[in-house]
């Protein structure tokens, strides 16, 4: 039997609201009737063991030799919980129940879609669609049966996944919306659009604003106290500070899933630490949470704790092998220890498992950038933006390609993009400067790099990761063009700080201080860079023109007449550092000056 995914849950399998079949079975005799009655109590009894409850279904069905519905859908019910779902499908079709009970069409449909046959299971409910129709129309009739509302939600949530499952995200996205009109407590449902970002920031709101939570809520405190669980959901790009819980709620403050949320807010924010340590708490207490687990193991890539990842991602796979998230684990680990031929087999072994896993399709494209395979990592990055319309990083990283093969007008558009939802994201901010640096629009460039700064200062305080080193020296070549030496030479001192073996940071500190006129301190740059890289074209050539200027006692260096010289991007963002950089190099000439 398949162990279903942590976090997963199965939806409500309701009695049948269709009206009783025509022609009713024989009427046992008492003594049988007693034992028919005797035994459907044990069958209702024994529902948490589900051999039991399947050994006192069979022997129900047999007595009224399969003539009963309610009884047959209770003993195909009894299999699928017992996991026997081609069985239990069988049992209904056999009988042609789908085609007149609601809950044998469900039943049958999810039996289907658990054995991995989507299209058989999209086929069943289509051939019930008449079944749902009727039902929604007793709906609407006065006095409903209380359970109705439910089942059809149920149908509805059931279609949507099945739909997902094809890769027909449009219409699995109305089928979850149907679900939460028919009943707003059916969070699966909000939860399959929130988590695999099917719809955008507005679209999301506007689903929160169209839910009927005062029709269907009773109370004004249930209303406020649903829609509030909901919005919390939503906002995963405000800072975490903005998350406020209402006094009447303080005793969510300790709930799992708020604190998953918040811990995604501090992702986003690119507070990769304070995330760590929350969903860290989190895995002490609840090791197997769904929600959590994606975002601790982004964490540990993004902090580069790979012996934590390995033995993590190894635990999931034992424990779920079927289940997407644990191979996900595997497969970026692969990735952040840099083998990525093994990162890509176990990335497709998720995606092939659950074809809507973005995470997984973001990672798969990582793999190959860092390979400079672009086309195949755009491939993967565009599928990642197809799945993940409400998130950022995948137009993050198709500008990052676009970029990277001298694309600019593109490149811009999708930062643009990135920024109109993620508009404190540094990474994009930062992207958005290198454009605007190679545009030779050096006051934007500035602009969104100060921005960028002021960002990680805001998140990290006065300690930077070694992978904004790129962020300041960017700074550095923009002070530098705008003449700004000084700005310049204090930007690349701080660059040095986060990688104080830098030849290109060394080198861009030698160039500004040859065009203040300092040679003695060029000099000495360009020996340190070269002492670290001695295959430096740059500083070679440089050196060369510092010592001569030193010799001759000509005036000092300038662009103007000097070499052509330039700053020229050598690497754009690449997934495990998602900062651009420009090394020194003796490119295309463009004054300081001009």
């Amino acid at each position: 039997m398949a162990t279903p995914p942590p976090g997963s849950t199965e939806g409500p399998l309701h009695r049948s609201t269709s009206p009783a079949t025509p022609h009713a079975p024989p009427s046992p005799a008492p003594a049988e009737g007693r034992l028919l009655k005797k035994m459907r109590v044990l069958r209702e009894q024994y529902a948490h063991q589900a051999g039991s409850a399947l050994f006192w279904a069979s022997q129900v069905l047999a007595g009224t030799e399969g003539q009963n519905p309610a009884d047959v859908m209770a003993f195909s019910q009894c299999l699928y919980q017992d996991g026997q779902f081609q069985r239990a499908a069988f049992a209904l079709t056999s009988r042609g129940l789908e085609r007149t009970h609601l809950r044998a069409c469900y039943l049958t449909a999810k039996c289907y879609f658990r054995a991995q046959d989507a299209e058989e299971a999209k086929l069943c409910l289509d051939q019930g669609h008449q079944l749902i129709l009727n039902a929604r129309h007793q709906l609407n009739q006065a006095n409903p049966p209380p359970e109705l509302r439910q089942s059809l939600s149920s149908i509805y949530l059931l279609k949507g996944q099945i739909l997902a499952s094809l890769d027909n995200r449009i219409l699995a996205a109305e089928a979850f919306k149907e679900a939460l009109s028919l009943d707003v407590h059916c969070s699966e449902a909000f939860q399959a659009v929130i988590q695999h970002q099917i719809f955008t920031a507005d679209e999301e709101r506007e689903l929160l604003k169209s839910m009927p939570f005062s029709e269907q809520c009773g109370q004004p405190d249930d209303e406020e106290f649903v829609s509030f669980l909901y919005r919390i959901q939503l906002k995963k790009y405000d800072q975490p500070a903005d998350l406020v819980i209402p006094d009447k709620f303080k005793s969510l403050r300790t709930n799992t899933e708020i604190q998953v949320h918040q811990a995604e807010r501090h992702f986003y924010n690119c507070d990769y630490n304070q995330c760590f340590k929350i969903t860290s708490s989190l895995m002490s207490l609840d090791p197997y949470n769904g929600n959590c687990l994606p975002i601790h193991v982004s964490c540990l890539i993004e902090l580069e704790k790979s012996n934590d990842l390995f033995h993590l991602a190894h635990k999931l796979v034992d424990l779920f092998p079927e289940w997407a998230g644990a191979w996900f684990a595997v497969g970026t680990y692969y990735y952040l220890v840099g083998k990525h031929e093994f990162a890509r087999r176990y990335l497709s072994k998720a995606t092939h498992l659950d074809r809507v896993y973005g995470p997984a399709w973001l990672a798969y494209g990582h793999s190959f950038a860092l390979e400079s395979e672009h086309d195949q990592a755009m491939a993967a990055y565009f599928k990642a933006c197809q799945l993940m319309k409400g998130c950022h990083l995948p137009l993050l990283y198709i500008g990052v390609e676009y970029g990277l093969t001298n694309n600019a007008k593109l490149a811009e558009r999708f930062f643009t993009q990135a920024l109109d939802i993620a508009p404190q994201d540094p990474f994009v901010l930062h992207e958005l400067g290198v454009t605007a640096f190679q545009n030779n629009s050096f006051p934007e460039a500035e602009k969104y790099f100060l921005q960028a700064l002021a960002q990680m200062k805001q998140v990290n305080g006065s300690i930077m990761s070694s992978k904004w080193e790129p962020l300041l020296n960017n700074l550095g070549h923009c002070a530098r063009k705008l003449g700004k030496f000084d700005d310049a030479l204090n930007f690349h001192q701080l660059a040095l700080v986060l990688q104080p073996m830098s030849a290109s940071t060394f080198s861009a500190i030698g160039f500004v201080h040859s065009l203040k006129g300092d040679l003695l301190e060029a000099e000495e740059a360009f020996h340190k860079a070269l002492g670290i890289r001695r295959d430096d074209s740059f500083s070679t050539s440089m050196l060369n023109n510092v010592i001569e200027q030193m010799i001759s006692d000509e005036p000092t260096f300038s662009d103007r007449n000097s070499q052509s010289v330039d700053l020229s991007t050598t690497n754009a963002t690449t997934p495990g550092n998602n900062t651009s950089s420009f090394d020194v190099d003796m490119a295309d000439a463009s004054a300081n000056s001009d």
